[in-house]
């Protein structure tokens, strides 16, 4: 429980205007949350700018360090460093709702706000799909670009030979849709 209130930002205390919040996340962070596998480990600093309004609380979060990742491909632990910028606007209603993922609705006389879930979420949306030890991320692209169906060969001078004419091609004149003809007009008007 005192994890949690640690998280607190009493907004009843504070007065309209800009105000600065700073928090400091550890490993211990990481360990309140029960369905949290993907990191365990992070040394990362959170402040919180809150712009206090007489309806509106806005809520800029900066949050900067690094987390303890495991290589998807290798197992090995590693560092990878974050830097994240979010927003969250907390608006005055009648009741305490979600309006929607960056948007939430509180009443006049709710005493604080805890930002531990936000800081969380903000953090693992911002870790990448594929966590690759930085030793293996070079070996990692040159295998999906060839995944990927590898090297093009283009040989320019197959492209650029004249086709052959067929002796039918030069008595045989296809007739030319109107506005193909249309257009070749005004590109050749305007080479000209």
């Amino acid at each position: 429980m005192k994890f949690w209130k640690a998280f607190d930002i009493e907004i009843i205390k504070f007065k309209e205007g800009r105000h600065e919040i700073d928090f400091e996340i550890g490993d211990s962070f990481f360990q309140n949350f029960e369905d949290n596998e993907i990191v365990q480990k992070g040394r990362l600093t959170t402040r919180v700018i809150m712009d206090k309004g007489a309806n509106v609380i806005e809520l800029t979060f900066l949050i900067k360090g690094t987390v303890q990742l495991t290589c998807d491909r290798s197992l090995e632990v590693f560092d990878h460093p974050l830097e994240i910028s979010e927003k969250m606007i907390y608006k005055y209603g009648s009741e305490e709702q979600e309006i929607d993922e960056n948007v939430y609705m509180i009443t006049r006389d709710t005493p604080s706000i805890n930002v531990a879930q936000l800081i969380y979420e903000y953090i693992l949306l911002a870790l990448p799909a594929k966590k690759i030890h930085p030793d293996y991320r070079n070996e990692l692209d040159d295998e999906e670009f060839e995944a990927d169906g590898g090297y093009v060969y283009i040989d320019d001078e197959l492209e650029n030979e004249p086709e052959e004419e067929s002796p039918e091609s030069e008595t045989e004149v296809k007739p030319v849709d109107p506005r193909w003809e249309q257009l070749m007009k005004l590109k050749n008007k305007e080479q000209s």
